[in-house]
């Protein structure tokens, strides 16, 4: 989504036996379950200096060759670099003869390369520029993020604007593909304007791209919620097929393309039910959203070829949002009933999942906001303790079937300052056993990025 939303429509929106026996037991085993039960490093990869926009909507990526070698994007032109697997950042500002504003995805291909994508600013006078959002931007480093390429366009339509983008790149490298929400007017309440899904693919140098295809049969409206279509996240298939899906009202709807994104099926298929839609009410949180998320499984796992969709609602209750995976081995032609995956007890809130799909174990990792803590401890919504939010990544080495929850915020945070846009998305990055989640955290109206390592 754009970032219109910071001035916008939904606000800137034993007992017994040997004591000394069993005394030596615990002496050993206690520090041992404390350690296990806490969480990872964290490193803090920015924090927001004053200047210019917060950060927030981060993406990251880990190269396959050089797994010691990352890239990160944030809000709203910054690019980071990590050479030592996520420990230490040196961050840039990201340019293009496009100009830059925000939605950052941020990919690394199997060749090494790495793309930043984002959306356009072509006048640089953002909301004041009828130029803004005009096409999709792709940024294509071949050096590991040590420089960029100054960017191509896709989308260009007129006066339409091409918003929420997100891209694969296919696992031999060679293709990029991007899908994205065409809103005939961003914010329009005329009838006749409407929102569809396009997708788009071009070689390894993101050059040319192929004329955009819509994807979706259903139109939405261009009111940036749950009737507006939105949450493309396309996925490459074992054999080179393309996969996307998307939320509207209260479906996630999926389609697929055999011949490289030319054409697509006739019809959508659902793929779930998304209960009460994907916007969603968060306390603290200006505006919040369980838009899915699609994957693949291209390890030589059991579970090779699996497609997955990830997404949150509140099926069980606005104050109990949860979040859920499907999955398809036939390539989206039926799913399975839908997994939660958050372990907790009822009635905590969950939101902003994020999903990847470990190249090589098979492993599936979501990571997510989570107050279960905060629930137990201050039921009462009007308590502003009742805010405070960690970080919690899943994992399930099943394919899906079952799930570890894992607490990774070494501390909470409490959102919710006036006039703060906390962002519509975090990010997740999985290769061989490393996982590197990375989020937003708000500290009395101060963003910051922050990223865990984790080593499988």
């Amino acid at each position: 989504m754009s970032i219109e939303l910071m001035m916008g429509r939904k606000g800137v929106r034993g007992r017994g036996g040997s004591g000394l026996v069993c005394g030596a037991f615990l002496l050993m085993v206690l520090p041992l379950v404390a350690q296990a039960q806490r969480p990872p490093d964290n490193v803090r990869i920015h924090e927001w200096d004053g200047q210019g926009y917060q950060p927030c909507e981060p993406s990251i990526a880990i190269n396959p060759r050089n797994p010691d070698e990352m890239i990160a994007g944030s809000i709203l032109d910054n690019v980071y670099r990590s050479t030592n697997g996520g420990w230490t950042w040196d961050r840039a500002q990201l340019e293009s003869r496009y100009g830059v504003f925000g939605d950052p995805c941020v990919l690394a291909s199997p060749s090494g390369d790495f793309y930043y994508l984002h959306l356009s600013d072509p006048e640089g006078e953002g909301w004041r520029s009828d130029g803004l959002l005009d096409r999709i931007v792709i940024q294509r480093s071949k050096n590991g993020g040590k420089s960029w390429h100054t960017g191509f366009g896709v989308g260009l339509n007129g006066t339409k604007d091409q918003d929420k983008e997100w891209a694969a790149v296919s696992p031999n490298g060679k293709q990029v593909a991007v899908c994205w929400t065409q809103f005939d007017r961003y914010g329009s309440d005329v009838e006749t304007d409407s929102t569809n899904i396009l997708c788009s693919v071009s070689t390894r140098k993101a050059k040319n791209w192929t004329e955009p295809v819509r994807v979706n049969q259903v139109p939405g409206d261009c009111l940036d919620g749950d009737n507006t279509v939105e949450g493309a996240v396309p996925a490459f298939g074992t054999d080179g097929e393309l996969y996307v899906a998307w939320a509207h009202e209260e479906t996630v709807w999926f389609d697929r393309s055999e011949d490289g994104g030319l054409t697509w099926l006739d019809e959508d298929r659902p793929a779930a039910a998304i209960v009460g839609g994907w916007d969603m009410h968060v306390d603290g949180i200006g505006r919040a959203n369980g838009m899915p998320i699609t994957a693949v499984d291209h390890s030589d796992s059991p579970t090779r070829g699996r497609i997955f969709v990830n997404w949150a609602d509140a099926r069980n209750g606005e104050e109990d949002i949860d979040i859920f995976i499907t999955w398809s081995d036939d390539r989206g032609e039926t799913w399975s009933p839908a997994v939660r995956i958050n372990d907790d007890p009822a009635g905590a809130q969950q939101f902003f999942p994020w999903m990847a799909v470990d190249a090589v174990t098979g492993d599936v990792h979501v990571v997510f906001y989570d107050r279960r803590a905060s629930h137990a401890d201050h039921p009462n919504p009007k308590d502003l303790r009742s805010r405070d939010t960690d970080v919690y990544l899943a994992t399930s080495r099943d394919g899906g079937e079952t799930w570890e929850n894992r607490l990774i915020s070494e501390e909470p945070f409490r959102p919710g300052a006036k006039g703060v846009f906390f962002g519509d998305y975090n990010n997740v990055a999985a290769n061989n056993g490393i996982v590197r989640p990375i989020w937003t955290r708000e500290d009395r109206g101060i963003l910051s990025v922050w990223t865990a390592i984790i080593q499988e």
